[in-house]
């Protein structure tokens, strides 16, 4: 701990006092700093404009989970959104590291974000904002609890629409998330656990911060027009193509999704979570099925595997 301190001057001594921060580690402005204290202007176009990109991962066992995948969406968000970095990749996988050794936490919800930044004069020009780097880490989470894991999900579909992709670009990780959370809430006045909302063309598209994926005849189908490309979602078709069952992206009716054999949604939040049940109706008998328990196991077990982690190794 005494090494890591040196290597970081700005950090206060306090802070390695695991009691001073068990809610976890943020890295903002050049320091390291407690969740309670990771503050941001209110004239960050991030805030005000929900001007920013971001991406999230996760360490399982000390152990970053396709780390190089969610760096590369990332820089390709940043760069797509005509934002500058002021950090290079080898610079901000340390930084991502720092967080994680300065939490304390073996397992973690790690994030890098973005931000427009503000204009030193207030300007309505985005050249002229200062753009800003923000990284975290706090206690990994997932979308399900224990029970849901074990039982499924039991998710709505709302007739709310994804923002359309001409608007804004959905491989881009945003914030934009106001008809999701509208979604959430047509699903919680019904009961539901989660929501699916729809894309412009009435078709299932994703859901708050998860993909999803039917299977039907042990071929698996996932939406493809106005989703996020997640991590996750890659990782299922990496997955299948490694045990030999087809998966392709294309779209689905409600009528489909509901007349599945099975269905499940995948987050870095989670992993690969089943769903038993949409509106009022089971899916197949209402259990978890056989292709999901299948990968949702394989999936864990590749958190040890070197060739889809890496190892979190403080200075």
């Amino acid at each position: 701990m005494t090494q890591l301190l040196r290597a970081i001057p700005s950090v206060d001594e306090r802070y390695f006092d695991q009691r001073a921060y068990p809610d976890g580690i943020a890295y903002l402005d050049g320091q390291y700093l407690p969740m309670s204290e990771a503050k941001i202007s209110v004239l960050d176009w991030g805030f005000l404009h929900s001007d920013a990109t971001y991406d999230t991962v996760h360490v399982w066992n000390d152990r970053f989970f396709r780390l190089d995948l969610h760096l590369d969406r990332f820089f390709r968000g940043v760069e797509r959104l005509r934002m500058k970095l002021p950090y290079d990749r080898e610079r901000i996988v340390s930084i991502l590291t720092d967080c994680v050794a300065l939490s304390g936490h073996t397992s973690a919800y790690v994030e890098m974000i973005c931000t427009r930044g503000s204009s030193p004069t207030f300007s309505r020009d985005p050249r002229q904002a200062e753009n800003r780097f923000i990284a975290f880490a706090v206690p990994f989470g997932s979308v399900a609890n224990k029970e849901q894991l074990e039982k499924g999900l039991h998710v709505a579909i709302s007739e709310t629409v994804r923002i359309p992709p001409k608007s804004v670009d959905p491989e881009i990780k945003n914030y934009h998330w106001l008809d999701l959370v509208k979604g959430l809430f047509d699903a919680y006045d019904v009961g539901a656990d989660t929501a699916l909302i729809l894309d412009t063309n009435g078709h299932i598209a994703e859901g708050p911060g998860f993909n999803v994926f039917l299977v039907k005849d042990r071929s698996l189908r996932t939406p493809a027009f106005g989703v996020l490309p997640g991590i996750t979602r890659q990782t299922v078709f990496d997955l299948c193509a490694e045990i030999g069952l087809s998966a392709t992206a294309a779209d689905i009716s409600r009528t489909e999704i509901k007349g599945a054999d099975e269905v499940f949604i995948t987050s870095t939040a989670g992993g690969i979570m089943p769903v038993t049940r949409i509106d009022h109706a089971a899916i197949a008998n209402g259990r978890v099925g056989p292709v999901t328990r299948r990968l949702m196991d394989l999936y864990w077990q590749k958190h040890d595997d070197p060739a889809w982690s890496t190892a979190v190794i403080s200075p």
